[in-house]
């Protein structure tokens, strides 16, 4: 059979929760409101900042279309157009740019002459110091550009012996014939080579087998490795 006396008790058990319950909720009503439901000055001041937060986007948006313009202006102003001159100048003259022009090309290559008993043969192959000799006086008579065996020369380009190769740039290991391209006035890179006494009459002293002719026009192609300093340093 059903326990019919404890309904009346559940009843009353939460008729009593019920009336704790809602009367906690009231008293955390009246003494608390976290969300501001009941202040009316709330949602006006968090609208206030809404349209603060707004106008600032905007204001800060018009600041990035200002310097976009400048940015674009600056692009392609003359100012720019002049640095890029100066560096396209600075990389043609630091040998990593492409160039083409007239000039001269030399042709060297070890002598075939045969040995006589007694002979060096030392003296009748190229050496690091016949190359060098013949680059700087190309230099000296003013080209441009110079590459050997299609390799650039820079200014702190280092030709060294290694048995009967050279190495170049620290890198690159050529052998004979080697083949120097030289940019610059034609007439006067030719007259320089063939001076009388000069360094193209001591390498055909010894049998040595030199060839120069006129050019007009060569590509010298860029230079290909890296540049490092361990000293130098920028001027600040």
């Amino acid at each position: 059979m059903k326990n019919k006396s404890a309904h009346p008790v559940l009843l009353l058990a939460c008729i009593i929760v019920g009336f704790f319950i809602a009367a906690q909720l009231k008293v955390v009503w009246d003494t608390d409101d976290p969300l501001g439901l009941r202040n009316l000055d709330r949602p006006r001041a968090l609208a206030a900042e809404i349209e603060a937060a707004r106008l600032e986007n905007e204001r800060l948006q018009k600041r990035v279309e200002h310097l976009r313009g400048e940015l674009d202006e600056a692009m392609g102003g003359q100012q720019l157009a002049n640095l890029k001159t100066r560096l396209d100048r600075v990389r043609a003259f630091a040998g990593f740019t492409e160039l083409e022009g007239p000039g001269v090309k030399v042709t060297l290559n070890d002598s075939q002459e045969t040995l006589k008993p007694g002979d060096d043969p030392n003296l009748y192959v190229l050496h690091d110091e016949d190359v060098i000799k013949v680059l700087n006086e190309l230099k000296a008579a003013g080209a441009e550009a110079i590459a050997m065996n299609d390799h650039r020369v820079i200014v702190n380009t280092e030709i060294r012996c290694i048995g009967p190769t050279v190495l170049m740039n620290q890198t690159v290991r050529l052998s004979p014939p080697f083949v120097i391209k030289a940019i610059g006035d034609p007439d006067t890179l030719f007259n320089a080579l063939k001076m009388k006494g000069g360094v193209m009459d001591s390498l055909k002293w010894w049998g040595i087998e030199v060839e120069v002719e006129k050019v007009t026009k060569m590509v010298i192609p860029p230079y290909e490795g890296g540049i490092s300093f361990n000293y130098a340093e920028p001027v600040q």
